[in-house]
């Protein structure tokens, strides 16, 4: 069955890319989605998949049962654009301005109905149940698996997957790891309130601008002097804004930034440590402040027997797959939301392909995959559920053996 699975898959690929294009071209921002989880839903039906709608708001699960009992799979893939406006020149690009699949979104999207038409194909000889999560708003916390995960949507499940078509990892490599593989995404907005004046005259004021550069100088002493090398973490400041005038003292600054971690108590300790570093340079130089921090999605942590599970599954997919363990990516991913729930295990599949051009990082307005990524994120993702759903039939069956 998988072998005729895997076949069919090819002769349906270029459906995928159909539907690829048609999800491209009509993108929805985070929690605005409202034609496209409409779209998947129909299609799920349309292929007889029982389906719910408005999971956790905008979010569609379809369950497909197999004819015979077993274990719960699930496969998840989200289904939201960004805030770009797009400059790909594609002939599907974006219709509507200032919005983008800028990360793969309608690819994880389209890979995932079409495993379920194959999958329905199949149904009768499945050997317990899989469930396909089409997940809103990834891309902006607090994001849409917390309130899917509250409605239900892991409910009865034994295992999760999901995967990320990776525009900077070439077509054919499929990257997996034990353990954390995405770190927790954190925000900060710092403010510092000085005293203004003007320009000619600093002694008579708070000059906000020199509190906050001293605040990011420090701040970047963190992670190179306060955290075990041995441990991961990021202090980055993106934005610093102050002042209007070139001969005006600013009274107020604000310092905007990110925080990447994978242990939680590190998270904690550079949470405790930068608050200590403003409020020192602040009570030093005279200034007040307030301090922002805001947690987003935790680190994404693949249980490992899953993972080793998955491993496995994908190595019989075919031949041109060069299955690898990755080193951990910084980015941040709600998909860490289900592994804390069950196990499973989260990959990257290679979409990347510098001949045609296909070299623009993700969020980039100029993004795009080679979609032959697809077909390979298919294959492996029902590989590695079909394989997981035989897996413990037999276990089922060894455990009902009288001893």
């Amino acid at each position: 069955m998988i072998d005729k699975m895997l076949t069919r898959l090819e002769a349906l690929y270029p459906e995928m890319v159909e539907l690829r294009r048609t999800l491209h071209a009509e993108p929805e921002l985070s929690f605005e989605e409202v034609k496209t989880p409409t779209m998947i839903a129909d299609y799920l039906e349309q292929l007889g998949v029982m389906v719910k709608r408005n999971v956790g708001g905008r979010g569609v699960v379809g369950y497909i049962q197999g004819g015979k009992p077993g274990k719960t799979v699930a496969l998840r893939a989200d289904f939201d654009a960004l805030p770009i406006q797009e400059e790909t020149g594609l002939p599907f690009s974006s219709n509507h301005p200032g919005i983008m699949h800028a990360c793969g979104h309608d690819g994880h999207t389209a890979t995932l109905l079409v495993l379920a038409k194959v999958l329905m194909e199949y149904r009768d000889q499945l050997e317990g149940t899989v469930v396909l999560i089409h997940q809103f708003a990834e891309e902006l916390a607090p994001g849409g698996a917390i309130e899917m995960i509250k409605d239900g949507c892991l409910d009865g499940i034994d295992a999760i997957y999901g995967t990320h078509l990776w525009s900077t990892m070439p077509l054919g490599q499929v990257g997996y790891r034990q353990g954390p593989i995405m770190a927790a995404a954190d925000r900060f907005e710092i403010e510092v309130a000085g005293r203004g004046g003007h320009g000619a005259s600093p002694h008579e004021t708070v000059d906000s601008i020199a509190v906050a550069a001293s605040i990011v100088t420090q701040l970047q002493h963190i992670v190179s002097r306060n955290v075990d090398p041995l441990k991961s973490a990021v202090v980055s400041v993106g934005s610093f804004h102050a002042g209007g005038a070139f001969n005006v003292i600013a009274d107020k600054a604000t310092i905007v930034g990110t925080v990447r971690t994978f242990d939680p108590v590190v998270q904690e300790f550079i949470i405790e440590r930068m608050e200590q570093v403003v409020k020192g340079m602040c009570e030093a130089m005279g200034a007040s402040y307030s301090f922002n921090y805001k947690k987003g999605y935790p680190a994404v942590i693949n249980d490992s027997k899953e993972t080793n599970y998955f491993v496995q599954a994908a190595r019989e997919v075919e031949d041109e797959i060069e299955l690898f363990e990755m080193e951990p990516v910084m980015g941040g991913e709600d998909f860490a939301y289900y592994l804390q729930q069950v196990p499973g295990t989260f990959f990257f599949t290679g979409a990347g392909n510098e001949e045609e051009g296909i070299v623009y990082p993700h969020h980039h307005p100029k993004f795009d995959f080679d979609e032959r990524a697809m077909l390979v994120a298919a294959k492996c993702l029902g590989k590695a559920a079909l394989e997981f759903l035989n897996r413990n039939k037999k276990l089922m069956q060894k455990e009902e053996q009288p001893s």
